[in-house]
């Protein structure tokens, strides 16, 4: 978008924004369902214009491209990483966070596509079916070395991450998209997560004050 839009329930509880590096519409529908007021702000904004709504998150979608060619977008994303605000990215954002992070990405010799990649949740041991589509992915050997992050998914085809979150600040991403539509839903989680981080960051009582 070129312009910043509101989508879904105007009277959810939690106001999260969504960057749009080539949004989904699901991805939308799965925060409105989680008790989320949506509103998408476009790529080239800013985190001053994101903060002037005053959100209790921040989402980065996904997107084509190489993100390692965007160095505005990996700005952008470094502010809001240092905002203190939970943030969640999926694939595009996922690697934008990353990049962020000063790890790099890279180009797969055959990228993800489908609707059956098996994931695991080292967090929980569960394994998961999984929709992915692209062609990049954050190189393990530099998020295995960053202390201030955690791998949280690995892809059990071949290994590579799949998800990490940061030690100490309530920012988690995924390389692959929870929002599959119509499935598989063993991903849909992750939006619980995201809600879950907001919900401890901003009680309850202060995000209906600050929705009055």
């Amino acid at each position: 978008t070129a312009e910043a839009y509101e989508v879904g329930p105007t009277d959810g509880l939690f106001r999260v924004a969504l960057v749009d590096f080539g949004v989904k519409r699901n991805i939308e529908r799965c925060l409105g369902e989680c008790n989320c007021r949506v509103r998408v702000f476009p790529m080239s904004t800013t985190l001053a214009a994101i903060q002037a709504w005053k959100p209790h998150g921040i989402m980065l979608s996904n997107g084509p491209g190489d993100p390692g060619a965007m160095p505005e977008s990996v700005k952008l994303v470094r502010s809001i990483v240092e905002s203190g605000l939970p943030v969640f990215g999926i694939c595009l954002g996922h690697q934008l966070i990353a990049e962020s992070l000063g790890m790099a990405t890279e180009k797969m010799h055959h990228g993800h596509r489908g609707i059956n990649h098996p994931i695991k949740d080292l967090t929980t041991g569960r394994d998961e079916v999984t929709s992915q589509n692209h062609g990049f992915v954050v190189r393990k050997a530099d998020a295995e070395k960053n202390t201030a992050v955690e791998i949280t998914h690995l892809h059990l085809n071949d290994g590579s991450v799949a998800g990490f979150r940061l030690t100490g600040r309530p920012v988690f991403c995924v390389q692959y998209h929870p929002e599959a539509g119509p499935g598989p839903y063993d991903s849909r989680y992750l939006f619980d997560r995201f809600v879950e981080n907001m919900r401890r960051e901003i009680p309850v009582e202060r995000a209906l004050a600050q929705n009055a």
